[in-house]
């Protein structure tokens, strides 16, 4: 089985030769149409935990902002779609929304980014026109604060802007578009900021009709009589993502602009989808979002730029399940709102290039509201044939208190997980227990988050037996005092067979 040896969302790198003072990143979107959205303070709860220091907002949510204070993590801000034409028709507008959103914040929140609208040439045409003021608007009122050098302003656009992305070197900007955005590029370019692109490779592939393979959309690797190869270039593309970026510094280069670097304000897979979205599945949104993490933070750069890594934010941090639209639309989030992991992504071979990864810090704790019995025969299965060290929560022990079922189980099913090196299916219990990445250590009991090296055994917990009465270590014996010692020589004996990950 393939060794989970990380998730991690952000390191710093290297200096990208394209735009040197900044560093090469992973970020993450926040997307807030869930029905149960966590506080402010949870979301960056989790942030923190997962060591995530790069965010954008699709708002400049206040409660957010104030959250985010004295974190360190960096923040790109949203000038919402509808509030496009009020701050792009009026530098009052734009120099009020700077203030209240802005400037009222920082610096103890660290913004770094405004993104004015979000695919607004694509979804709010109407907007178009005064798209480029809107920005210049929004710069002028940075720039009166002082603010213009450490935040940089741009706007997100749909990778469907590009025309003809196949060859990347023939790749041209819709026509239409070009008297927006060749000033939009000037503005771009005359500020030091960002040509900011959605790229998704997963509706590229559903909308391909089987032209595109589905491992060249993964990242998977190809044979090389398999990767595509621009014939004005003899460049060779081994996946959808560098042919889109490379493709954008085509069409840039189609206007006479160039040296703007690019960042992917958006990427992701879903993992879950209707009947027919066959490939909106967990397998493939871990494939892809840890090969892309893998590539972005190995400076891996594209076939035109190579060594030169494109920032990206994933998306997104949250399913959304108050989304419009098919099944998918709902799942392309990495944790569901209650900060459990929605799968724990893989990256290997990633040397040392990371900083945190969930895998090391999930726990497994019992369900809130579980039925007692089931917890109960649960946690005797778990300290008997599952062969978990149950000794901390004898009486005395540091894992003692407090002396309830559900405490005690999640000690066990904690152990339990992480003895199997976090395996899928190690969690559950026969359905009382559940992954989180909230630390459930309390006081002087200290619940392990980090496996061991190694290699660890495929394995789930097998199912246990609500009725049943019998176990090795039955927990009830663990307050009798006179079984402690017994119990503690047993297991002394027995050992732990240490299931390395």
């Amino acid at each position: 089985m393939e060794t989970n040896k990380s998730l991690l969302f952000l390191l710093f790198l290297a200096v990208s030769a394209v735009f040197a003072d900044e560093d090469v990143f992973i970020g993450v979107n926040i997307g807030t149409e869930l029905s149960d959205m966590p506080h402010p303070t949870q979301v960056v709860a989790l942030l923190k935990a997962q060591q995530i220091r790069h965010v954008r907002l699709f708002n400049a949510d206040r409660g957010m902002l104030l959250a985010l204070a004295n974190t360190g993590i960096k923040v790109a801000v949203s000038v919402p779609n509808e509030q496009i034409l009020g701050v792009g028709q009026s530098n009052t507008t734009a120099a009020n929304w700077v203030a209240q959103n802005v400037v009222a914040h920082y610096p103890a929140t660290n913004i770094t980014t405004i993104c004015v609208g979000s695919e607004v040439l694509s979804s709010l045409p109407n907007a178009a026109p005064i798209l480029v003021n809107a920005l210049k608007f929004v710069h002028s009122a940075l720039l009166a604060s002082n603010l213009d050098r450490q935040i940089k302003v741009s706007t997100p656009l749909a990778s469907t802007i590009i025309l003809d992305s196949f060859p990347p070197s023939q790749a041209f900007f819709n026509h239409t578009l070009k008297p927006v955005l060749v000033p939009l590029l000037k503005f771009l370019q005359s500020t030091n900021s960002y040509f900011m692109l959605n790229v998704y490779p997963y509706y590229d592939y559903i909308l391909s009709n089987g032209v595109i393979p589905l491992d060249y959309a993964l990242f998977n690797p190809l044979a090389a009589n398999k990767e595509a190869v621009d014939s004005n270039t003899l460049l060779h593309y081994t996946n959808v993502f560098d042919a889109m970026i490379d493709a954008a510094y085509f069409a840039m280069e189609d206007v006479n602009i160039t040296h703007i670097p690019v960042v992917v304000t958006e990427s992701g897979w879903p993992s879950m989808g209707d009947s027919n979205e066959p490939d909106a599945t967990v397998e493939n949104a871990n494939t892809y979002n840890s090969n892309l993490i893998k590539h972005v933070l190995n400076k891996t750069g594209t076939p035109k730029h190579p060594g030169i890594a494109v920032s990206t934010y994933l998306y997104e941090l949250y399913n959304e399940d108050n989304k419009a639209g098919p099944l998918s639309e709902k799942n392309w989030g990495l944790f569901n709102n209650n900060g459990t992991p929605v799968y724990i992504l893989r990256l290997t071979d990633s040397g040392s290039l990371f900083a945190n990864n969930t895998s090391n810090q999930t726990y497994c704790a019992a369900k809130e509201g579980a039925d007692s019995k089931m917890l109960q025969a649960a946690l005797d299965w778990a300290c008997g044939a599952g062969k978990v060290d149950c000794a901390p929560m004898l009486q005395g022990e540091p894992c003692y208190e407090p002396d309830n079922v559900a405490a005690h189980a999640t000690y066990a099913f904690n152990a339990y997980y992480h003895k199997m090196g976090r395996a899928p299916g190690t969690c559950d219990f026969n359905g009382v227990a559940t992954i989180t990445t909230t630390n459930p250590s309390h006081g002087s009991c200290v619940f392990s988050s980090i496996g061991r090296n190694g290699t660890f055994l495929n394995g789930t917990a097998p199912a246990v037996d609500s009725t049943s009465s019998s176990s090795a270590y039955p927990v009830q014996y663990l307050n009798n005092n006179a079984f402690s010692t017994t119990l503690m020589m047993i297991l002394g004996i027995l050992g732990l067979t240490v299931v390395l990950l």
